[in-house]
Order: structure tokens, then sequence, then C-alpha cells
């Protein structure tokens, strides 16, 4: 039997001037049907703080399996139209696994080595 190790990915979305609140909108509408999606342990639309056109959103699946299924939903159009319809100025995307002290600490011992012999 394989263990499932969840994933998650998260989002920096930043809005054309002006464009703003039209992005946080039409992002909203991934909030419920991402939520029900098979795998999906938890879905979040956030807006910055102290950036107007800064959005983030971050989910967390069950599988790398159920992530990859939900990227191929079609709820993820909304990012082409985003961008096709100049709403968007930049789109940072990026996907994470979760890892264990013992790995971080190994990752980071290995750099480590690889550091010193490279000086």
């Amino acid at each position: 039997m394989s263990t499932q190790i969840p994933v998650s990915h998260m989002a920096f979305v930043r809005a054309r001037a002006g464009r703003s609140m039209e992005l946080g909108a039409r992002l909203s509408s991934l909030i419920e049907p991402s939520r029900q999606a098979t795998g999906c342990l938890q879905f979040a639309l956030q807006h910055s703080q102290c950036d107007a056109d800064l959005w983030m959103i971050s989910g967390f699946w069950s599988s790398q399996q159920a992530m990859t299924d939900y990227f191929s939903s079609p709820a993820m159009a909304i990012f082409a139209e985003l961008v096709q319809d100049l709403v968007v100025n930049s789109l940072d995307f990026h996907t994470f696994r979760d890892v264990s002290a013992a790995q971080a600490a190994g990752e980071y011992a290995q750099l480590n080595r690889a550091q010193q012999l490279a000086s």
C-alpha cells in the first residue's frame, strides 16, 4: 500500500491597475467548486493587506493525483481568461509537498556538503 503525501499549491495573482476588484470577484468563483473537488482538503482566496492589487489562492490536496486532476479540470480555464481579458498583470504559481524534519535536515546537509566541495 502506498502512502499518500499531502501536496499544495499557491498562486500569487497581481491585477492590472484598476482591475483588482474585478480580479477578486472572478477568482472568488473558484472557491466553492474547488472545495468540492475530490481530494481537496482546504482551498482559500486571500487579498493582501498591504498591496491592493495582490491576491493569493492556496489549495491543499490529499495526493499529487488529486491536485493534478484539479489542474486538468474546467475550473482552471479562469486563469487563461484572466490573462486574455488583460485583468492580470502577473501570475506566480507554485506547487509544494510535505517533508519531514529529517528530510529537510538531510537536504540542508547535502547542500552544505556541496557548498564545501565547491569552495
